[in-house]
């Protein structure tokens, strides 16, 4: 087993991480004071616009896109190390190289599904980073951990769709750029669970769209915010469908998979910085007449932190591998467990760090609370841990009952 970095990865990485030290981390303050000065937490800063002209002009733009004829062509394990170092400044660097969710997933989706037409109109100015685009699936009234209970309309009249549906946690819609969003809804209630929904692409300025508001998280509302939105008698072309009629929760599935994989790579990126912070601070901080870097209970806090990320990297770099060679079916549970211990263990990195900066840690002078708060919701996003937890533990029962050990 060769743990290597191919020439082209290592390349491509070496790049980045000078990026990030030239432009990203120093980008940071300058983009917090840009939307503090414009009075709207959903601002979109000119300081985004340079770091794009320079990741362009590297070569790092599109990289989580397989398919060279939209992207860089990497395999899951070669985007893995690239997307972890994006996620040491996850506010600002993934949308800085046109890697940032949701778009990535519905560029992948519209690849994947899309009409000519469909990628001409969208697709192509997404990739393009022109504009910015929502998913709406997850609804208020039920649990959208189970997509089959899905309740929004999309019913067919003559040469149209009409949608009727209240969604909300769709990332990215307050965002004015945000042009497109990725309905999905029941077409036809009487099939099968499985085969009951599908997926429209409905344009933001659309009559009967309406952004009732945002969701802030742990009071944090920035970027593009993350909104409840009301379809009302919402018409569009029926050449608006993604992909066929009842295929909207393969569609999903499809979605999700590298979706999910993409927050664990930066997650571990996140527990990488928090890491960091936390090292740095134990060096400087005297308490009790010694640094806090020589106290036991510190050390002990350092080296299980380096432990967790050594494991759950190993464990996100075996599922990237398995998609590549299995495909993501083939990968379904690794891509569970990395789902569950990714975020597990950046929250438990970022926890001991805020812990080891005290009062600091908890204060808008270091990443480390807006970090936690972003982090956190990696837990329920794309599915919540318990669910992920049930598809591991039917996968090892069924070993069992087929006579397996």
């Amino acid at each position: 087993m060769d743990f290597a970095y191919s020439p082209k990865v290592e390349e491509l990485r070496r790049n980045l991480l000078d990026f990030m030290d030239g432009h990203i981390y120093p980008a940071e303050a300058v983009y917090a004071e840009q939307v503090r000065a414009s009075g709207d937490p959903h601002f979109y800063p000119p300081v985004m616009d340079d770091l794009k002209k320079e990741a362009r002009s590297r070569g790092l733009w599109n990289l989580f896109m397989p398919d060279e004829q939209y992207g860089a062509g990497l395999t899951n394990l070669e985007y893995a190390p690239l997307a972890e170092i994006t996620g040491r400044s996850p506010h600002i660097a993934p949308e800085a190289l046109n890697c940032a969710a949701p778009d990535t997933g519905n560029m992948e989706i519209l690849a994947e599904y899309g009409t000519d037409e469909q990628r001409d109109a969208w697709l192509k100015p997404l990739l393009e980073g022109e504009i910015r685009s929502c998913f709406s699936m997850t609804e208020p009234e039920v649990a959208s951990s189970d997509a089959s209970n899905i309740q929004g309309r999309i019913v067919r009249e003559g040469d149209h769709y009409v949608i009727n549906a209240r969604k909300w946690w769709s990332s990215g819609a307050a965002d004015a750029r945000c042009k497109i969003a990725i309905v999905m809804g029941v077409t036809n209630p009487d099939a099968d669970q499985y085969r009951r929904q599908s997926m429209v692409l409905v344009p933001l300025d659309a009559p009967g769209v309406r952004i009732v508001r945002t969701l802030p998280v742990f009071g944090y509302d920035d970027g593009g915010g993350h909104c409840e939105i009301e379809y009302k008698d919402v018409r569009v072309p029926v050449s608006n469908l993604l992909g066929d009629e009842g295929s909207g929760f393969g569609i999903a599935q499809a979605r999700l998979g590298p979706g999910r994989i993409h927050h664990c790579m930066r997650a571990i990126g996140m527990a990488e910085r928090a890491y960091d912070l936390m090292c740095k601070r134990a060096l400087t901080r005297v308490a009790f007449g010694k640094p806090l870097a020589r106290q036991g209970v510190v050390q002990q806090q350092i080296a299980r932190s380096r432990i967790e990320i050594e494991q759950a990297r190993l464990l996100v770099l075996k599922a990237a591998w398995l998609m590549d060679t299995v495909g993501k079916e083939g990968a379904r549970v690794e891509i569970s467990a990395i789902k569950v211990a990714a975020p597990t263990v950046m929250l438990n990195v970022l926890d001991r760090a805020i812990q080891i900066h005290g009062a600091a840690g908890v204060s808008e002078d270091f990443p480390l609370a807006a970090m936690y708060a972003h982090g956190r919701t990696l837990r329920i996003a794309d599915g919540p841990d318990e669910v992920h937890e049930m598809v591991i533990a039917r996968r090892e029962l069924a070993r069992y009952l087929e006579g397996g050990s």
